[in-house]
């Protein structure tokens, strides 16, 4: 399959969200070095969600991963709109937390599930090909938010310790 220049400009965004995501988790939450990286994942994600709304691989048409597309466009929006304008005034460093990192999170799962949907074709699956390929966007999908999920209960409070004044 080959892609077309879209389909690369939606690779190395990408790539460049995937990177970058992973910093701003990793990394000391708060400082300096984590708002600039946080824009950078932004930036990224912005490009990353433009061009999959313009790409149409299964059927043509509006489909389920334009509907995840949406979503994801909903975490990334939920996470960097409460700290621009600084609300809701008694919580809005919650809400930047918890959406960002399960915008960061989806990204994850779209990344495993484009790597495990490529099995079939790799092993010559020709039969119910459908059945596979959204039994291990699931699978990819559902894995990589429960493991998600343990690692945001785990470390919450720490990345809350890192809240602004008056957040």
């Amino acid at each position: 399959m080959s892609l077309s220049l879209i389909g690369y400009v939606h690779l190395a965004a990408s790539l460049l969200a995937l990177g970058l995501g992973t910093l701003v988790l990793y990394l000391p939450k708060g400082t300096r070095r984590h708002t600039l990286l946080g824009y950078g994942y932004f930036a990224a994600m912005v490009i990353l969600l433009g061009t999959a709304f313009m790409i149409y691989n299964l059927y043509g048409r509006f489909g389920l991963f334009h509907i995840m597309a949406l979503i994801s466009s909903a975490t990334l929006l939920g996470g960097i709109v409460p700290m621009w304008i600084r609300w809701p005034a008694k919580n809005y460093f919650h809400y930047h937390v918890a959406f960002m990192y399960w915008s960061v999170i989806g990204l994850y799962a779209a990344f495993f599930a484009e790597v495990l949907t490529r099995l079939p074709f790799l092993i010559g699956v020709e039969k119910d090909i459908l059945f596979y390929f959204y039994g291990l966007v699931a699978l990819a999908t559902g894995g990589t938010c429960w493991v998600g999920s343990r690692y945001f209960r785990r470390y919450l409070d720490s990345w809350l310790q890192a809240m602004p004044e008056g957040s």
